[in-house]
């Protein structure tokens, strides 16, 4: 079927733009590998000591906390190590409980106090990174020596600009959309090199030890 006169290059146009918003904010990631080796290297070392993760967000960002959490404990990859974590968010009864006596702001950091401990991996995820609670948690979480990880998008946002975390993760786009399915692409390669340490030995042990 032909196509309509004229309609090709403006659909083009159009579709490019689409597949740009999501290919700058990867590349921008892809360029930070370092950084996300560092993180990885430093999750592996906590779940080798024993620690699990607890993984926490608001909104759309609650159900990728969730997502993390089975990864993790029900890897999709038959073979693949089952490794412990939890997600804040998958307790209604609990997250408005705290929220109606001590606020939202303090929902994940009231959790952390009686759910974690100082061996564990805290990561939350604020798609602007400017997430009261969850930056509250991730504050909570490196003073009490847990290892710290956001994925944040935007410029960083307070969690960023705060230090919020030791490892913080940015999706580097103004677009919601886009900063999700970074995210999911993020903590994916995060699930996959955990395991890829978990596999070489030695690189867990002694003096290769990460914060």
């Amino acid at each position: 079927m032909a196509s309509r006169t004229g309609s090709a290059g403006p659909e083009a146009d159009a579709v490019a733009a689409v597949f740009e918003r999501r290919t700058e904010p990867i590349e921008h990631l892809a360029e930070r590998a370092e950084e996300v080796a560092r993180a990885c290297h430093a999750m592996a070392v906590r779940f080798h000591r024993g620690g699990k993760l607890v993984v926490f967000g608001n909104g759309g960002a609650s159900t990728d906390a969730q997502h993390v959490a089975v990864e993790f404990v029900h890897p999709v990859i038959v073979g693949k190590r089952a490794l412990p974590a939890v997600s804040l968010t998958s307790d209604v009864a609990t997250l408005t409980g705290v929220a109606n006596r001590r606020g939202l702001v303090e929902v994940f950091s009231h959790q952390l106090r009686f759910l974690a401990e100082p061996a564990d991996i805290a990561l939350g995820l604020s798609p602007d990174g400017n997430c009261a609670n969850v930056a509250r948690g991730l504050e909570y979480a490196r003073e009490r020596g847990m290892l710290t990880v956001a994925l944040v998008g935007g410029d960083g946002g307070t969690i960023a600009a705060r230090g919020a975390a030791d490892h913080v993760l940015i999706a580097a786009s103004p677009d919601p959309r886009v900063v999700k399915e970074v995210h999911v692409t993020t903590y994916h390669i995060l699930w996959e090199l955990v395991h890829v340490f978990f596999e070489q030995p030695g690189v867990l042990e002694g003096g290769m030890v990460a914060r």
